[in-house]
Order: C-alpha cells, then structure tokens, then sequence
C-alpha cells in the first residue's frame, strides 16, 4: 500500500504540472471505487486547480470553484501526468485532461482507492479527514500528544502510532523502522513505554518518514511515483521484510510476528 512517503512524492511530482492549469475535460472509465466517484467530478471542465496538497494519505486538489477533489490512491493506486494521447490501461478509471496539453491520470487495479469531489468550503472538515491526528512531520506531533496517547493504553505502542487519530501516515513498514530507530519493541505495551523513549520514538518516526521522502517512498511492486519510476527507499530498510536475515547493526537474525493482523518485523538484541 503506497504509505505518506508514497503519497508525498506523488504530491510533489505532480503539483508543478498541474498547478494554475484549467481542466479541459475529465474522462470517468469506471466509477464502483471503494465509493462510488462522485459524478459531478465530470462538470469540473473549466475549473482551475489553485492547488494541490495531502493529509495524511490523502491528495487534494482544490478548485478555484470552492469545491476539492479527494483522491486515496488506496492499495495499489497511481497517479501519472502523462500525453492524453496514451493509450488507456485496463485499470486507468480516471483521466482529467489539462489545458496545458498534459493528463493526469488515475490507474488503481484493486479499486480501493478514491476520487470523491469534497463540496465543503474547508475540505479538513470532511467525514474522512476531521477526526485525523496530527501530521507527523509537523509541529501538532510532539512528546506530549504521543505520551497522553499513551497512557492509557495497554495495546502494543506499535498499534497506537499506526492509529491515524493518534498521527497520520504512519502505516506498517515505517513503524517497523521507527521502533527499530528507537530501540522499542513493537509488542511493548503502549502504557508501559517510558517518556525518554517515546522522546527517542518521536525523532525516530520524523526522521524514517523524511528520509523515505527524500529517497521517493518505498520501491513496492503496486507503487510507482508520478513520472512511472519506482521509489528507493526499500534498499535502506533495516528490519521490515528481512525475516531472519541478520540485523544491519548487531548481525542478530530479525524476527517475525503478526500484531493487529499486520507483519511486524524487530531485532530482539537492538529492541528492548
């Protein structure tokens, strides 16, 4: 599943193309998404998109017309700027076609993403997007908010910083390498880790997310960026997918267990 490294990068490759340009015509293939796509999205020719933007998972387009489009690119989603003149893919659903003589086109082959147009006048106000924590690379996600978020909880700490009402983006693979960072093992439970480690945890989680950006997002075999190229941060893992291979850092054989039905990857020697 793309991840907010994944997202970022689809946001900032295609923002410069895309930015100030009127829509010329938009092309709906295929509405039955994880939602139905919101049929008035094929009367935004004319619209400018003033600007585009993510919260957590989530690309948003916003229109000079007041309304946004919501797009989730959802397991296994893309979203290319391409030649209008290419050929359409057996699952491309949506094609919204520029005045600049570009396309930007939406490709998801398990359907799960979504392309919803948002009608209130501030889309953070939306069923979907309300009730979001705070963004990790911003200053909302302190010490403190993880720390109460904490303490009460007696689920595993991995659990809680995949809760996206607790912080945004951080799906399986990144806190698997933040826990690693921070020398926590995931099954620890949330309530049970001290303040100077959810300290270490919350630098940990920054810094994995922004080196994945820095890199162009995760390389798995759904995602690619928005010119078609595969990210690079897969090379860089230290402990995800790498059942018992040996710990980058100690050489310790990495272990493998399933929380909360998701993979979950650690090195008993570097994790307490």
């Amino acid at each position: 599943m793309p991840e907010l490294p994944e997202v970022e990068t689809t946001c900032r490759g295609i923002a410069p193309h895309v930015t100030g340009v009127k829509i010329a015509e938009v092309i709906i293939r295929r509405y039955d998404l994880r939602q139905k796509i919101t049929e008035s999205i094929a009367d935004l020719s004319g619209a400018v998109i003033l600007r585009v933007r993510r919260r957590s998972k989530y690309l948003l387009l916003e229109m000079d017309d007041g309304t946004t489009v919501l797009i989730h690119l959802g397991m296994s989603g893309s979203l290319r700027v391409i030649d209008p003149q290419e050929a359409w893919k057996k699952h491309d659903h949506v094609g919204i076609s520029l005045g600049n003589g570009k396309q930007l086109r939406f490709h998801d082959p398990r359907r799960f993403g979504l392309v919803l147009r948002l009608m209130e006048a501030d889309p953070l106000d939306h069923e979907l997007l309300r009730l979001l924590g705070p963004e990790p690379l911003e200053e909302g996600f302190t010490l403190l908010h993880l720390k109460e978020a904490c303490a009460k909880r007696r689920v595993p700490i991995k659990l809680v910083i995949m809760d996206a009402k607790v912080v945004v983006g951080v799906g399986n693979i990144y806190a698997s390498e933040a826990l690693f960072r921070a020398g926590i093992r995931p099954a620890t439970l949330a309530n049970q880790v001290s303040k100077p480690r959810l300290e270490r945890l919350v630098g940990a989680i920054r810094d994995v997310l922004a080196a994945a950006i820095a890199e162009g997002g995760t390389t798995l075999r759904d995602f690619l960026d928005s010119d078609g190229k595969p990210g690079y941060f897969k090379q860089r893992l230290f402990v995800y997918d790498r059942k018992d291979e040996p710990c980058r850092t100690c050489e310790t054989p990495i272990r493998h267990e399933v929380l909360g039905q998701r993979a979950t990857y650690w090195c008993p020697k570097c994790q307490k």
